[in-house]
């Protein structure tokens, strides 16, 4: 599919909504979400693997990573952060809780809040995992120079903003 891009794709300015350009026009190697999804199944589907020789799911390794880099958060909060449902990840904590890589606690201030965070043996789970996934990341940035990658998360963190609906 070595489609060309024919006309500007972003029409910010345009009062006129039928001058939208069709998925035709803009092409699949020209579409940016399809593009992301592309990118983000295939990271998954190569971390998956990986995590499989780790006794890890995705979803436990999500929480693990952004556990690993916090020093607690309530299920919700995870649950953004982590990119999970909130109801799989309730599940994926008393998975985690059991195996002994997650504490949760009632918030003094408020008993109805969960406390979420790391153990030790959670820490040393993430850690032993880091590896692959770094790796993982070399290898999708490979060709790709530190300047065009700060630019990248840089357009990331922007189009976040426009799309989230939590304040984190």
């Amino acid at each position: 599919m070595a489609e060309r891009l024919l006309g500007t794709v972003l029409r910010h300015d345009q009062e006129d909504q039928t001058s939208r350009p069709t998925l035709g026009e803009i092409g699949l190697n020209h579409f940016a979400p399809y593009l992301m999804n592309r990118v983000m199944a295939r990271w998954n589907a190569d971390i998956a693997e990986e995590l499989k020789a780790h006794g890890l799911t995705t979803a436990k390794m999500r929480a693990l990573a952004v556990l690993s880099v916090s020093a607690s958060l309530t299920i919700n909060e995870l649950s953004v952060f982590a990119v999970t449902e909130q109801s799989t990840m309730s599940r994926t904590l008393e998975a985690l809780e059991e195996q002994g890589y997650i504490l949760r606690r009632p918030r003094a201030g408020d008993l109805r809040i969960r406390d979420v965070s790391i153990t030790e043996e959670g820490r040393a789970a993430f850690d032993k995992f880091w590896p692959s996934m770094y790796d993982s990341l070399l290898k999708m940035f490979d060709g790709v120079t530190d300047e065009e990658y700060r630019a990248f998360t840089a357009v990331l963190h922007k189009i976040l903003v426009n799309i989230r609906k939590h304040d984190i």
